[in-house]
């Protein structure tokens, strides 16, 4: 009797360690759906609450919170579920849903920001081009970057790849592992066209925001005025905060793609291949904070739905200036002929 007790009562000790694995990814996954649903929720409410708010630039971070809200309820929500029990019980069909829906709304978040960097780029760096930006402007570039990201997520449905269990097999995605000449062409193109050039759009475009605004500061400078320094060094550091977290939340998921594609025999370890997309999910996580960062009267109207309506503004008239006003270097050099000495601002970003 004894004996059949322990036979039948043993625990092997690599199902403990493997049990704590899931364990412990689960509860990464769900601290991370939390503050992904929270945030994107708030940015949501407090934009639409607050209807002044929704100038050109505030509808592209619109539908970005809504893209990252849909990345953490078809992401991270699905995999904290998944990884308690241990394995993907959902079925094929939930397992290619989920794929496909992280891998679309990844895109669209994506390829949003670098919308985003490009309308900047031409509003701060084209000011005498005769480009005005606008909410019917902006509704299309997004409307573009919807269908873009949507012709690139359903090939995998019709054969061009697969979606399918990924690393631990708690989650689903793109199927890195498939050895087939269709799977590689998919993922090269992938790779090239929903990586690297939205990667160059947007350090080209923030390379040259930056380099305006410094021109723009030494130029009043020269004119007697006062470049401000400190709040130079505040927009550089949010523009290098964007950038850093979209690296490090997709650098890791296309080097795994890159590495999957040069050498098929290669044997990725599990837990190693599921990391980088797990990476990817935290992406939702950021964009809300790097926002509330940046922008004074988004921050305000944040605190205020927060408190219910008991915070006041101490000082409404050091509100950052609204993002549509960026035509600063044309005022810049109008009182330059004038001979009027002004002082430097920055451009908001």
């Amino acid at each position: 009797l004894c004996t059949f007790l322990y036979t039948e009562l043993s625990i092997n000790p690599d199902q403990i360690n493997q049990y704590n694995r899931y364990s412990i990814l689960s509860y990464l996954m769900f601290i991370n759906a939390i503050f992904s649903v929270f945030n994107n929720t708030l940015v949501i409410t407090v934009l639409v609450k607050n209807r002044t708010l929704l100038n050109p630039m505030n509808v592209i971070i619109l539908s970005l919170a809504v893209s990252d809200l849909m990345i953490a309820l078809c992401g991270s929500s699905i995999v904290t579920i998944t990884n308690y029990h241990g394995s993907f019980f959902l079925g094929d069909e939930f397992c290619i849903f989920q794929g496909f829906a992280v891998n679309y709304f990844g895109l669209v978040s994506m390829c949003t920001l670098t919308l985003l960097a490009y309308e900047r780029y031409n509003v701060v760096c084209k000011p005498m081009a005769g480009f005005k930006m606008n909410v019917r402007r902006s509704f299309q570039g997004l409307l573009g970057v919807w269908l873009f990201c949507l012709f690139w997520a359903v090939p995998p449905l019709l054969g061009w790849s697969s979606y399918g269990p990924e690393g631990v097999q708690t989650s689903c995605s793109l199927g890195w592992e498939e050895r087939s000449w269709s799977n590689y062409s998919y993922l090269i193109l992938y790779t090239l066209f929903c990586f690297l050039l939205p990667v160059a759009i947007i350090i080209y475009c923030y390379t040259k925001v930056l380099t305006s605004m410094r021109q723009l500061n030494r130029s009043t400078e020269l004119q007697g005025g006062r470049p401000c320094l400190q709040e130079n060094e505040r927009a550089v550091r949010i523009v290098l905060a964007m950038i850093g977290s979209f690296f490090v939340c997709w650098l890791p998921y296309t080097a795994l793609s890159v590495v999957v594609v040069v050498d098929p025999e290669l044997h990725i370890p599990p837990l190693v291949a599921t990391m980088p997309m797990y990476f990817a999910k935290t992406s939702p996580v950021y964009n809300p904070i790097i926002y509330f960062l940046s922008n004074k009267q988004f921050r305000d109207a944040t605190l205020e739905v927060l408190s219910c309506g008991r915070y006041i503004p101490h000082d409404p008239a050091t509100d950052t200036v609204p993002m549509r006003s960026m035509t600063l270097r044309t005022t810049v050099g109008r009182r330059k002929k004038q001979g009027i000495s002004v002082k430097s601002r920055v451009l908001p970003l």
